[in-house]
């Protein structure tokens, strides 16, 4: 008995190494409706202005990089954020005098969920195993959740997008 009770205690050890190292991420969810005055949001492109008005001739206020997080104010989530001519009016931080104003909608993701890495982890062209692989990220990356697809994530890259394996 205590031959089998050894075997056995080894093999569920092992069973729970293996069953450890499949995880690759800690995914943190979007924020849910009723917990903050607007919704953040992160800048996808290398370089998006602020402006005074909605539009894109209008006084620029300050300019923003990748990966910046405004905050969305007015967004009605799920329904979307309140738009006008395509830009989205938000602040740059929760103090009384931090910069408001608006910025195009189209350069930016509201309420992503995010993926940050727990180990090296490979980021794929296309959602499959045999696709080239684009990009190894370190662990502690932190990137915004685009779109789920079965056992996938699509990610935001400095301007490009990759799929990383659930």
């Amino acid at each position: 008995m205590t031959k089998f009770g050894g075997r056995l205690f080894l093999l569920m050890l092992l069973i729970s190494l293996g069953c450890t190292g499949a995880v690759q991420a800690e995914i943190i969810p979007p924020y849910e409706p009723g917990q903050q005055i607007g919704y953040p949001a992160v800048v996808l492109c290398e370089s998006l202005t602020l402006r005074e008005k909605p539009g894109s001739s209008s006084r620029a206020i300050q300019t923003l990089k990748y990966g910046d997080l405004p905050i969305v104010v007015g967004a009605d989530l799920p329904a979307g954020p309140k738009t006008e001519n395509g830009f989205v009016y938000c602040t740059l931080g929760d103090a009384e005098d931090s910069p408001c104003g608006w910025i195009n909608a189209d350069y930016i993701f509201i309420n992503p969920a995010w993926l940050v890495t727990e180990k090296k982890t490979g980021v794929y062209a296309w959602n499959s195993s045999d696709a080239p692989r684009i990009a190894l990220l370190n662990t502690g990356t932190r990137l915004p959740v685009l779109k789920e697809e079965g056992n996938w994530l699509l990610v935001s890259l400095r301007g490009a997008v990759g799929w990383i394996k659930k």
